[in-house]
């Protein structure tokens, strides 16, 4: 029986981390998706990387299969992917997954505060007004 704590070690032993400078070459030189799969409440909370793409980590395999009729065309199996949640667990485990879905060049950026504290911009959620 695996745990969450072998799972985790599996990606992370799997999935390359990178750091914000590594992510901001790659968006600008290759193409690179940087995706955020926090749920939405948590974009609305704390914003988002300058740049993103979401798509919530319940639906990854949906929007990254071109089978799918909820496929996503900015995820493309011949576009390096940066993946990041809140602090790089969930961005491990499903950047294993798309490995296995047969995506070639993924990363893993950590969590947001990560690419806040490499310099990266962020768009800051929107004011709820109450």
């Amino acid at each position: 029986m695996k745990t969450v704590k072998d799972m985790l070690a599996s990606a992370n032993a799997e999935v390359l981390r990178i750091d914000t400078e590594a992510a901001r070459a790659m968006m600008a030189e290759k193409d690179a998706l940087l995706l955020d799969i926090r749920d939405a409440p948590e974009l609305d909370k704390t914003g988002r990387a300058e740049g993103s793409h979401h798509i919530p980590r319940g639906m990854l395999e949906f929007r990254a299969d071109p089978e799918s009729p909820y496929h996503d065309p900015a995820l493309r199996k011949d576009r390096p992917v940066i993946l990041h949640c809140a602090s790089g667990g969930r961005a491990a485990l499903a950047g294993k997954l798309l490995q296995e879905m047969g995506f070639q060049t993924v990363y893993n950026l950590g969590g947001l505060k990560d690419w806040k504290e490499g310099g990266g911009p962020v768009e800051e959620p929107l004011d709820q007004g109450m």
